[in-house]
């Protein structure tokens, strides 16, 4: 049942992807198609994430310094967030899961983009204080790419990842059978090309790898025209999908504040 809702799902959002398709500037193609990724996250996730757009900031971020803005951020309803206006918030990376980049075509400059993008991501530090948890916390922020539109093998998407990897001198994760789901990606985490296939990093419970003789590859790579939706919704939920003891540590934050007459008495 679940598959079968999740391929009629993709198969949905692939056909609805083609109304804006004749709009004569990319941004009135892309704008729509971020949408009907946006609806079917906040139809299917549970309740205790949010979906959102804009940046992630953590407690060393300096005012208007240059920042990557994430078409999609899913984040813990139990954080503040910054409204910046215009629907554009401001994220304390201690409440991102995951942030996900929207693409009408999939290229290497798109890649290139997405690599980028996620390693920041993955550089901001994260100030909590925890106490107990259940079930499997994600390392360090999850990043995807969802893109309508790309080349007929996902060995090709593979190689541009790989390519910018090299180019930008961002290392590949590493880790043995032991330590893979407690290891984070360097980038991007996974890329899910509707009806065409999907890219996964193979660090989480959630793995296609066999146990009884798994790959040494850190990547699971699959070329099919359904599923991708399924594999990219288990993810993502995978992720939700636990409980945590930890809470914001508002210290750092005020580190470099200056308050005026302060005493104690």
């Amino acid at each position: 049942m679940l598959k079968s809702h999740m391929d009629a799902t993709e198969n949905s959002l692939y056909q609805i992807s083609q109304i804006p398709a004749n709009a004569g500037h990319t941004l009135h193609r892309g704008t729509p198609r971020e949408a009907f990724i946006k609806k079917f996250l906040e139809g299917h996730l549970s309740s205790n994430v949010s979906i959102g757009t804009g940046e992630i900031i953590d407690a060393n971020s300096q005012p208007r310094a240059q920042r990557n803005q994430y078409d999609i951020v899913i984040y813990k309803n139990n954080y503040p967030k910054l409204d910046f206006g215009g629907g554009v918030n401001g994220f304390l990376v201690e409440s991102v899961v995951a942030t996900i980049e929207v693409k009408s075509l999939l290229d290497q400059s798109a890649i290139d983009q997405s690599v980028k993008a996620a390693f920041n991501a993955k550089s901001l530090s994260t100030n909590l204080t925890r106490s107990f948890s259940t079930g499997w916390i994600p390392p360090k922020i999850l990043n995807y790419v969802v893109a309508y539109e790309g080349p007929a093998q996902m060995n090709t998407v593979l190689g541009w990842i790989q390519n910018t990897h090299r180019n930008e001198n961002i290392p590949l994760p590493t880790w043995d059978q032991q330590s893979k789901t407690k290891t984070p990606g360097t980038a991007l985490d996974g890329v899910t090309l509707l009806k065409k296939g999907f890219i996964k990093l193979d660090n989480t419970p959630l793995s296609l790898n066999n146990p009884q003789n798994p790959s040494l590859g850190i990547h699971t790579v699959s070329d099919s025209t359904d599923g991708n939706l399924l594999m990219f919704f288990l993810t993502l939920q995978e992720a939700c999908n636990n409980i945590q003891g930890a809470w914001l540590n508002p210290v750092p934050y005020v580190q470099n504040a200056r308050f005026q007459n302060v005493r104690n008495v």
